[in-house]
């Protein structure tokens, strides 16, 4: 009896804590200074540092443990399941939501959290003007003009290791931050994931391990997308949890490296978004601008796209599906289509350049 008041006490404790952070996360001046810029960035550091020491992602070894512990209590519930006693079916289900809800906290503790704070883009100055198709089309050309110079000013592409990317684009941050403080990083921690073929089997390119802090990189990727990739990861790292949020800071970052390679992976990934855009919105235009793609620029697209031919197959829909899930449930309304949010802010920052 003694035990089963505790199992209550314990539900009801941890119940108040998962609410109040729920009810924090409606406030996001108040996350951003107390938890954003005040809290999260002496916690990720840390996990960063402690898991700099390990040479191998140990975020990956902590889910598979998780999946692990989940799938042994169902095992144990179901052999037990004739044994339990008429009390054991209130408090098992208290049980198991204790454990998800002692989760969801150390998640959004550790990184969540980060959800609610305000866009990344008010804080750069940056803004959400839209543009009209002609617009859209003008920035398609620029772009396309960019990348195909930047193409031309590089030679042999770098077959990077995962400890290249983590010093180039280290330094690349490092560059950046002393034009604002949202680009510090302290204790960069960049790794290989365990299992880069069912990576690449369901079609993502990198990712995030809150519980760990390591930013993770499908290092199959073709040589030239991963300065980019590597560059978004790492702005997740730093708090930015929105896809098309990682995207800009990774494209603000790459973009203004030193290295061409950088600069050539930046304005190629932001390339297909526009393109993209411009697909759906005026299909003319965009054969019109395909056809102006340089050969080695189109070598490219074709290289990525016989890679994710190669490996993900029919999954990457399943996957695509299930992500598109995964961002509504975080507050992102329009599910995967705001990465095209970013080409608002490519417009934005590049509008001025552009002749209309």
């Amino acid at each position: 009896m003694r035990k089963n008041k505790s199992i209550y006490l314990k539900f009801i404790a941890v119940l108040i804590i998962a609410l109040l952070i729920y009810l924090f996360g409606f406030f996001p001046t108040l996350v951003q200074k107390y938890y954003s810029t005040g809290f999260y960035p002496y916690i990720s550091s840390a996990l960063r540092f402690i898991s700099s020491i390990f040479p191998f992602a140990i975020g990956d070894i902590i889910y598979a443990l998780l999946i692990g512990f989940v799938l042994y209590k169902i095992v144990r519930f179901y052999k037990r399941r004739k044994s339990l006693k008429k009390q054991d079916r209130i408090v098992v289900p208290l049980q198991i939501l204790n454990f998800f809800l002692i989760l969801y906290i150390i998640f959004k503790i550790v990184w969540g959290l980060n959800y609610s704070r305000p866009s990344i883009s008010e804080e750069l100055g940056i803004g959400n003007e839209k543009y009209n198709v002609k617009e859209l089309v003008v920035l398609g050309n620029y772009f396309v003009d960019k990348t195909n110079a930047l193409k031309l000013k590089q030679n042999k592409v770098p077959a990077y290791t995962v400890n290249e990317l983590e010093s180039k684009s280290a330094a690349a941050y490092s560059f950046m931050e002393k034009k604002n403080s949202v680009f510090r990083y302290s204790n960069p921690c960049l790794k290989s994931v365990l299992n880069s073929w069912i990576i690449s089997k369901i079609g993502i390119e990198g990712y995030y391990a809150p519980l760990s802090g390591e930013a993770n990189m499908n290092m199959n990727l073709p040589d030239f997308v991963k300065p980019y990739v590597s560059c978004h990861e790492i702005g997740h790292q730093l708090g930015i949890a929105y896809e098309d949020e990682a995207n800009l800071l990774g494209y603000l970052t790459a973009s203004n490296s030193t290295d061409v390679n950088y600069q050539y992976s930046a304005n190629y990934e932001m390339l297909r978004y526009i393109l993209f855009e411009i697909r759906m919105k005026s299909p003319e235009d965009y054969k019109l601008l395909y056809l102006k793609l340089s050969p080695r620029v189109l070598a490219d697209f074709k290289i990525e796209k016989e890679f994710w031919r190669k490996y993900n197959g029919d999954m990457f829909g399943y996957m695509d599906a299930a992500f598109d899930r995964f961002l509504k449930l975080n507050n992102q309304k329009k599910g995967i289509d705001s990465y095209q949010d970013i080409v608002i802010w490519l417009w934005n920052i590049n509008k001025n350049e552009l002749k209309i």
